[in-house]
């Protein structure tokens, strides 16, 4: 992928299943530069003090809680670290000695590594915990959202999206807040400042809301507990009033909090029970759970599952619902696509932020529809 980008606009089509969806544009105009922030790290001189390195120790940490009942989990934790620490110390003088240097690079090799000493998802123990509150919360944030008229409902489910975004332990900073009790679902919808935000679309998005429903929309989720159950949940759960098909995409293999596949159906069939919605929706077919055949945080839609490919053309899907920052902004911010598309996400990374030309805790709710003129579509 380019890093600097010439003066004319290039594009480069992926040839894939979803090429009848999928188009990429780079741009640069007027003299401004537009850099994907999955671009190659080069501009990181010292890896050491990438948020990914300095998370390391706490990282560890979070690795040896998950597996205490082990006699040997302090020597493999150790030995990871070390595994790990080196890699990063090699790419400071060898930037490309293991490929491409990206954010996903970074993170696939701390699950290589991780994996090699026997860790397979460390953060299972939290996500069981942190889902078990989210249910508890539902049936009050569902009343709360059914009192109120249409417009004031479909902007707080954008806003309950965003807040929901927040809860994510591979932002060092929310992580802290987190580890400290500091962070529920009222202090995340804090967290989101007031409108206008970084990249704002809501008020597009409501009036769509008002022509005819989408005939297949398909979400791809981010974290567990209050981001999915309080965040996604009742944002789907409007789409379906309105009859649209839903298929709501997962991780195939565990990465920090992010929901599976294995755990969505699960999550699915307990919030049967609270929403009517939901329950009939997965009965009659119109709300299914998918594997998307990814184990990161990023979203590389030409690795995707080949079934789901092939279900996402067959269903007609009209929407894509891109969450959080490694889906939305990480691999796919400046990405072009032949059907409407939702980019949500809440900036945890001081340095992304202000590369976006924002600053911590900065919204992004993008809404994008198709170009039928051929211009670009920021």
């Amino acid at each position: 992928m380019q890093e600097h980008i010439g003066c004319n606009v290039s594009k480069v089509i992926y040839k894939t299943l979803l090429d009848s969806l999928l188009e990429l544009e780079f741009v640069r105009k007027n003299g401004q530069r537009f850099v994907s922030p999955s671009h190659c790290l080069r501009n990181f001189r010292k890896i050491k003090s990438h948020p990914i390195s300095e998370s390391l120790p706490k990282f560890t940490e979070r690795a040896v809680a998950s597996q205490l009942h082990a006699t040997d989990v302090q020597d493999r934790a150790d030995k990871f670290r070390q595994k790990f620490s080196s890699r990063l110390q090699m790419l400071e003088t060898q930037p490309f000695a293991f490929g491409n240097l990206t954010v996903r690079s970074l993170l696939d090799m701390r699950e290589h590594c991780l994996m090699e000493f026997d860790f397979h998802d460390v953060y299972l123990k939290q996500k069981q915990l942190e889902n078990k509150a989210a249910l508890a919360l539902l049936p009050a944030h569902l009343e709360k959202l059914a009192m109120m008229d249409w417009q004031q409902k479909q902007e707080m489910l954008a806003l309950g999206f965003l807040a929901g975004n927040v809860f994510d332990w591979g932002a060092k900073e929310v992580a802290l807040l987190m580890e400290a009790g500091k962070m529920d679902f009222e202090a995340a919808m804090t967290h989101i400042g007031p409108r206008p935000w970084l990249m704002d679309d809501v008020d597009c998005w409501v009036e769509r809301l008002k022509g005819p429903p989408h005939k297949c929309v398909c979400v791809f989720i981010d974290n567990s507990g209050g981001d999915f159950i309080l965040g996604v949940l009742p944002f789907i759960e409007e789409l379906l009033r309105r009859k649209s098909r839903l298929i709501l995409c997962a991780n195939s293999r565990p990465i920090l909090n992010d929901v599976t596949y294995a755990e969505l159906s699960l999550l699915l069939s307990q919030v049967a029970e609270i929403s009517d919605v939901i329950r009939t929706s997965l009965e009659t077919g119109l709300l299914v759970a998918r594997d998307s055949g990814q184990g990161s945080p990023c979203l590389d839609l030409a690795r995707m599952n080949f079934e789901l490919a092939e279900e996402m053309k067959s269903q007609g899907v009209d929407l894509l619902v891109l969450e959080g920052m490694g889906r939305a902004i990480h691999t796919n911010l400046y990405t072009r696509f032949k059907c409407e598309c939702l980019k949500v996400a809440v900036l945890k990374n001081k340095w992304l932020a202000q590369h976006l030309g924002g600053d911590m805790f900065s919204v992004v709710f993008k809404y994008e529809v198709p170009s039928t003129d051929g211009d670009t579509l920021t």
